[in-house]
């Protein structure tokens, strides 16, 4: 079945297909008998608390927290970096909540987690270290995306986790953007679709559901919405062709969930500072009917500013149920008793007559439908003691080396390459293994620099760039760094290859230099291929994955 699946994705990537047998995300357009008998069975308190998504602090789970789960029956758990740990804790936490709710007879849960990769990674201590999405984009390789989704979902597997808050679908099209930046899989959507759209099919493959956020696009904000409301005003048109690509390309290759932004859409929305997450026009008019996406719709993080500054929590879960959201993402700084009154206004609304019942029906219909596809609903627990070895760290660790031989890219100046044997190469001297990596292809000259180089470190450079052939600097994140960015400039450019191992966007406040070279991700996993590709021994593959006024 696994080799079936992969041959419908191929084709899919080859010829512009669909592969929904990927994807068993998308809801049945006939009724599933054993469904409808747990609906049936559930009380209108059972049905509401399946919208909701807990969050609580601490490992192990706490009485406060283990009441709230047998008392209120929530669908989902998204756990908080203070719930992680190392694997055996994790898989502890996650048999105790499910333990926990199947005991008092309620439906096992879909416990969640914020997985992204790079710069938002919760699962840290002896889990892989993930580089930033832009990689895998840069590889341009469908097949590894999916492996590489495949990967995520077999180390959350093995802890007990069934769903992933990733990956983020905003492309990267607005540098100054404060909150998406690198967490984006690149800034044009014909390169990100088809990679991000691999990495959720991979993912969902191994039976972790995957969450595409932040829906219609969190890319073009030049404000953050955990402390404010932002405002994308570019016209529908514009939306459709820009932003809201990949989260199309997602919705038909079957992504399980589809996350609501709070960003206000004029366009979209006319009605004053409304958020598409709380917009029926949005969530229920473009999402359910115009895109015909059959998967769940969650919401962002309820207690972000942009929505708590404006609605408490109970008014804030009426508005997203009404807008057409399957599930509320409450947020982690909203206490337990306010999650139970969000619920308790819900099933209030609901016997005033303000909701019908048939609303919130349809929703656990879908919730339902989505557990018992990822096979939720035959919950058993994981085996704690074998927990760190089914993460299977050494397996992934190749999948991670495989995206840096092929997302490593040179941006302009491949005429450079390979290096010449006596090149002068200034290395951040706290990072001696990416000198041996390198030293072991060539005899070339060797130069530290210090985290926050001193003027006479870059006299030091100048002098030793004045008297070699070929200068290559490896920087990081140059714009916060000014004693980096002083040295870097006062290389010469007609000889200087610059290596940017951070942030790639070091090109914007530098020269125009020979050569530019861009690793994505600085993880040490990046060394051993980026001295190959300066080397000549492994072809330079990866492609550039942001906007970037390149000369020839």
């Amino acid at each position: 079945m696994r080799q079936h699946r992969r041959n419908c994705f191929l084709l899919w990537a080859m010829f512009g297909m669909l592969a929904l047998l990927v994807m068993p995300s998308r809801a049945d357009e006939t009724t599933d008998p054993a469904i409808e008998s747990i609906i049936a069975q559930m009380s209108l308190r059972q049905q509401v608390a399946q919208m909701f998504v807990a969050t609580f602090y601490g490992n192990p789970l706490n009485e406060p927290s283990r009441d709230f789960l047998q008392t209120y029956q929530p669908g989902m758990v998204a756990l908080l970096p203070s719930n992680l740990g190392n694997p055996q804790q994790v898989a502890q936490l996650s048999n105790d909540m499910q333990a926990a709710i199947t005991q008092a007879g309620g439906i096992p849960l879909f416990v969640a987690v914020d997985q992204e990769g790079g710069i938002i990674a919760h699962l840290e201590d002896g889990f892989t270290r993930w580089p930033v999405p832009m990689l895998l984009t840069a590889t341009q390789n469908p097949e590894l995306a999916y492996k590489v989704g495949e990967a995520y979902a077999e180390e959350m597997r093995a802890v007990g986790l069934n769903m992933n808050l990733a990956p983020v679908a905003d492309l990267y099209t607005n540098p100054d953007n404060p909150i998406i930046g690198r967490r984006s899989f690149g800034a044009r959507a014909e390169q990100v679709t088809p990679i991000v759209t691999a990495f959720a099919q991979g993912m969902q493959s191994g039976g972790v559901l995957a969450v595409a956020k932040h829906f219609p696009g969190h890319g073009d904000t030049s404000a953050d919405s955990h402390v404010t409301l932002p405002v994308v005003d570019y016209d529908a048109a514009r939306l459709h062709q820009v932003e809201m690509a990949p989260f199309v390309g997602l919705a038909q290759g079957g992504v399980g969930a589809i996350m609501t932004a709070h960003i206000w859409y004029p366009a979209l929305e006319p009605e004053s500072l409304v958020p598409a997450s709380l917009s029926e026009r949005v969530v229920t008019g473009v999402l359910r009917d115009e895109m015909a996406y059959q998967g769940l719709i969650m919401t962002d993080a309820m207690d972000m500013d942009a929505i708590d500054i404006n609605h408490s929590p109970q008014e804030a879960a009426l508005m997203a149920v009404m807008a057409g959201n399957d599930l509320i993402l409450t947020g982690a700084h909203v206490s337990l008793e306010f999650q139970a009154q969000a619920i308790e206004g819900v099933i209030a609304a609901v016997e005033a007559g303000e909701i019908e019942a048939a609303r919130i029906t349809s929703s656990v219909r879908r919730i339902l439908q989505a557990k018992q596809q990822m096979g939720v609903l035959d919950w058993a627990p994981v085996d704690v003691y074998m927990a760190d070895e089914a993460v299977n760290l050494a397996a992934h660790a190749e999948v991670v080396t495989a995206m840096f031989e092929e997302g490593i890219a040179v941006a302009y100046g491949a005429d450079q390459l390979p290096l010449q044997q006596n090149a002068l190469l200034i290395y951040p001297a706290s990072q001696p293994s990416l000198w041996r990596a390198c030293a072991q292809y060539a005899p070339y000259q060797p130069m530290g620099y210090s985290d926050t180089p001193s003027a006479d470190e870059s006299a030091w450079a100048r002098g030793a760039a004045a008297g070699a052939s070929q200068v290559v600097i490896f920087t990081r994140n140059l714009a916060e760094n000014a004693p980096l960015l002083e040295l870097v400039n006062g290389l010469p450019p007609e000889k200087t290859i610059v290596v940017a191992m951070h942030a790639p966007e070091d090109w914007q406040v530098i020269p125009e230099v020979r050569g530019y070279v861009m690793t994505y991700s600085p993880l040490f996993a990046a060394y051993e291929p980026l001295c190959a590709i300066l080397s000549g021994a492994l072809p330079a593959k990866g492609q550039v994955v942001i906007d970037m006024a390149i000369s020839p």
